[in-house]
């Protein structure tokens, strides 16, 4: 998008798990629509070479290193994001792991780590930025769930447990904050093209999703960041609460 109708000139963007996939794809969508962003990963490696890729557009860029996990440094973030880049319109809780496994035989470390950062990260980063939001009496918290959110199966009980707890969370802030101005979306993705499957610790949970992944054609992380920036852009009498995109071969 060019020229100055862009539509969200003026806005400040925060993302989380922005170093790749989604987060990185959605963190380019927003600048591109006009935003300011303020990009948060841990990997800051990962964070430099975006930080680069959109100050190259004429992005107002903040980098953020950021463990969602670590309640001090949400609050830190949004902290800054308002101190360096003058407020904050738009929250997109999207740093999140997707450890697939029985639960039989599981490891209880990865349910530790999907409760951590699905759950708490994305309860931190609300926390620290409803105030906010509810004082100036607008923006946007998108929280990223997936189809897991909505259709439990075996090998995916704790995450599913993970995502309906933040759909659970999202519709009850929703009603609270609605009649005052600040709208909160759920963003529900099928199956994408991203990493989360790389770090599955279970072997016969991972081959499971790497099948399934080569059977059809996934959704590419800029799809879901499409959705996102549609979320964001519409107009304040205008609430997009839920939306579920999948593969058109996706079947549950």
């Amino acid at each position: 998008m060019t020229g100055a109708a862009r539509p969200l000139d003026g806005k400040v963007a925060l993302v989380t798990g922005a170093s790749s996939g989604i987060g990185e794809a959605t963190a380019v969508a927003l600048a591109e629509a006009g935003a300011a962003v303020a990009i948060g990963a841990r990997r800051t490696d990962r964070l430099d070479a975006l930080s680069a890729r959109l100050r190259k557009t004429g992005a107002s860029v903040l980098q953020l290193e950021l463990d969602v996990t670590d309640e001090a440094a949400c609050a830190d973030a949004v902290r800054r994001t308002w101190e360096e880049l003058g407020g904050l319109d738009v929250l997109v809780n999207n740093a999140g792991v997707m450890l697939l496994g029985t639960i039989v035989g599981a490891d209880p470390e990865d349910w530790r780590r999907m409760l951590s950062t699905n759950v708490l990260g994305l309860l931190y980063m609300t926390h620290a930025a409803i105030d906010g939001m509810v004082e100036q009496g607008s923006g946007d918290i998108v929280n990223i769930s997936s189809v897991a959110g909505r259709t439990a199966r075996k090998g995916a009980g704790v995450y599913n447990a993970s995502k309906w707890a933040v759909n659970a969370f999202s519709e009850s802030l929703r009603q609270e904050v609605t009649g005052r101005g600040v709208r909160i979306s759920l963003v529900e993705p099928g199956a994408v093209a991203t990493e989360l499957t790389d770090h599955i610790t279970q072997p016969e949970a991972k081959a499971a999703s790497k099948e399934m992944a080569a059977n059809m054609t996934p959704l590419q992380a800029d799809d879901i960041a499409r959705a996102i920036l549609y979320v964001v852009i519409q107009p304040p009498h205008v609430a997009v609460n839920e939306m579920l995109v999948r593969p058109t071969d996706q079947e549950r």
